[in-house]
């Protein structure tokens, strides 16, 4: 069975899950893989200077486990693929059920260097500081952001960690987060009917 492996990476609260799981909804055989389950224990994270939980950098993170997942799944994507098709496939996919997609959605997709041969496709949703600021306040986590949580580490890690991904990568597409995500979606959801037809 031939497979397709999508990233979609990018800021926090920038509407990845949301995204994810609405292209799952229109995609046959299609599987989802979040970076959010692979968190460490907060016992098994670092602290910075400040008091401030290292949460924004791999570390923070069981990667070796998370890559072993994705492998997993690439050997024997047929073990959780779904029968038939969706309601609401497009034509254009109804003949796709012998190709497996999997979504692979994270805030560190992208510096991951045993990560870096998988892509069949790299999208990163990017919103501006304060829209960024606005939904991660309005977000209950736990442990919950201390004050000054997102200016003293959510933040400088995650354009610290752009950077990075930007002089490493390439074939990054880069989405306007503030667009609907019924825009969104038909964009990343054309590609991929672009994509599978490729692969046909």
């Amino acid at each position: 069975m031939k497979t397709l492996v999508v990233g979609l990476g990018g800021v926090t609260n920038g509407g990845k899950t949301t995204l994810a799981k609405k292209l799952k909804k229109l995609l046959p055989n299609c599987s989802i893989i979040s970076q959010d389950d692979f968190f460490k224990p907060e016992s098994e994270v670092a602290v910075d200077d400040h008091g401030f939980l290292q949460y924004d950098v791999l570390d923070a993170l069981y990667m070796e486990k998370m890559v072993m997942n994705i492998r997993s799944w690439m050997t024997k994507p047929e073990d959780t693929a779904s029968t038939g098709s969706p309601k609401g496939v497009h034509d254009d996919q109804k003949g796709a059920e012998d190709i497996c997609v999997l979504i692979i959605e994270g805030f560190l997709l992208y510096n991951y260097k045993p990560l870096s041969d998988i892509w069949d496709k790299k999208y990163f949703l990017t919103i501006p500081y304060e829209e960024c600021k606005r939904r991660r306040s309005n977000r209950v986590y736990d442990p919950p952001d201390p004050p000054g949580y997102f200016d003293g580490h959510v933040w400088p890690m995650y354009l610290k960690h752009k950077r990075e991904m930007e002089e490493n990568e390439n074939d990054i597409v880069y989405l306007d987060g503030m667009k609907s995500q019924e825009d969104l979606c038909s964009r990343i959801y054309n590609d991929i009917a672009q994509e599978i037809k490729k692969k046909r």
